[in-house]
């Protein structure tokens, strides 16, 4: 068709502010749990448990992604990525919005909790259906041979998402601490709606996944994709252990380490957000170099290098947040990031490259999510119980850390050995005997 050289281009551009609008609205929720959504809707004498307890609504989003993921991976492999990706987008606004409303604990006493956590439930439902198919609406249009450039797409939505989000918090932070938490923190969530507005637009002008749109002309579509894609479990624990590091890292250095430096070691809250900020920034061009990359010496490789540096930087990042400058906070988390961030982009297309065009949303949610429930809903919640029993020790945080970044190497690597990967994040040759279902030539 006429638009058929503009569609990837467009489709990547849709699947980057799609994601960037749902993890703006993810992250302000996780650093208003890290900052102000404990006093306000957790209160208690104990800091520590009404940390914990706001870190546990945020925790809360996660376990709900699963569901999300199996819900719109359902519409989305029976019925089209375009119309799900559109109902996530909206279900997230909604959601988001929601928040900057609600009446806090002083104001409407335990209902304000309730409705907070409810409003946490459906962002994760939202998010649970985005990830897989703003990977796919990409990486689906893609020309041949840069499947995993063009996934990456979707995952540079996270980085332009914290940077929004760290820009919005970080303004809010010069207001006095009484407006802050009486209207200042609504703010952010309130500016969704605006953004929505723009995503909508841009996503409705895309045309459908041309691999989906065969899949339908030839009455392959998946009657029952859930259960197809659970024939093929081995798999899908092995793409559920390769996503970790992805989850983790990105959630231990952008979450909890804001509440581990302003809470555990004292350090200026606004300050930590700039240096956030500016990590963010480091965040996005990592991510395109890692995709560039990727095309040019391969997608696993890639990996298995991002992986191999992970386990070494928590025991260089960790000291230098310690240091407590705006130097050695930027330099320690922004080092970490090169692993994280060059991971976290390339995984996308490789775990896509897995399975079948018929249960591909259903099965990469699946994988991706549970991962998410676990790896990223448990992370922050780990580390900061890690962290009131061993602080000053920061040992025990690089610990927790490495061990994600082994788990999933060691993941991708078997993987490899099963499913060969090109360098675009395709399909190549199958070293062993797979369902029927899995990817192969």
């Amino acid at each position: 068709m006429g638009t058929s050289v503009k569609q990837p281009k467009r489709a990547a551009l849709a699947s980057f502010v799609g994601t960037t609008i749902e993890w703006y609205d993810f992250y302000s929720y996780a650093t208003a749990a890290a900052i102000v959504f404990g006093p306000l809707f957790f209160p208690g004498e104990n800091r520590f448990i009404s940390l914990l307890a706001s870190f546990g609504s945020f925790a809360v989003g996660f376990f709900a992604r699963p569901l999300g993921g199996v819900m719109f991976g359902y519409l989305g492999d029976r019925f089209g990525r375009k119309r799900s990706l559109l109902a996530t987008l909206m279900l997230m606004a909604v959601s988001t919005v929601a928040i900057g409303l609600l009446p806090t604990h002083a104001q409407a006493g335990v209902i304000a909790p309730v409705l907070l956590v409810l409003m946490r439930v459906l962002q994760g439902i939202a998010v649970g259906g985005e990830w897989g198919g703003a990977v796919l609406l990409a990486g689906e249009h893609a020309p041949e041979g840069k499947r995993t450039f063009f996934a990456s797409f979707a995952q540079l939505g996270s980085a332009s998402g914290l940077i929004l989000s760290m820009l919005a918090f970080g303004a809010i932070s010069t207001l006095s601490k009484e407006d802050m938490m009486s209207w200042g923190w609504r703010v952010p969530f309130l500016a969704s709606s605006v953004l929505l507005i723009v995503g909508f637009v841009i996503r409705a002008s895309v045309s459908e996944s041309p691999e989906f749109e065969e899949v339908r002309k030839s009455g392959n579509i998946a009657q029952k994709p859930l259960r197809e894609a659970l024939k093929y479990w081995p798999l899908l624990l092995l793409a559920i252990g390769a996503n970790v590091y992805g989850i983790a890292g990105v959630y231990f250095s952008n979450i909890f380490m804001i509440s581990y430096a302003t809470q555990f070691l004292s350090l200026d809250r606004s300050m930590v957000l700039h240096c956030m900020t500016i990590v963010a920034v480091l965040q996005f061009v990592v991510q395109l170099a890692a995709a560039f990359l990727a095309q040019r010496f391969g997608t696993t490789r890639v990996l298995l290098i991002t992986g191999a540096w992970a386990a070494i930087v928590p025991f260089v990042m960790l000291p230098l947040v310690h240091m407590g400058t705006p130097l050695s906070i930027t330099v320690g988390v922004g080092l970490a990031t090169l692993a994280e961030s060059g991971y976290y982009s390339v995984v996308a297309g490789f775990v896509s490259g897995i399975f079948v065009a018929r249960i591909r949303y259903t099965a990469i949610s699946i994988a991706y999510q549970v991962c998410g429930a676990l790896a990223g809903g448990l992370t922050p919640l780990v580390a900061t119980i890690i962290a009131q029993n061993t602080a000053p020790q920061w040992w025990p945080l690089a610990l927790q850390y490495t061990s994600a970044a082994l788990l999933s190497s060691l993941c991708v690597w078997l993987i490899s050995r099963r499913v060969s990967i090109d360098d675009a994040g395709a399909p190549g040759k199958t070293n062993e005997p797979l369902p029927r279902g899995a990817r192969t030539a």
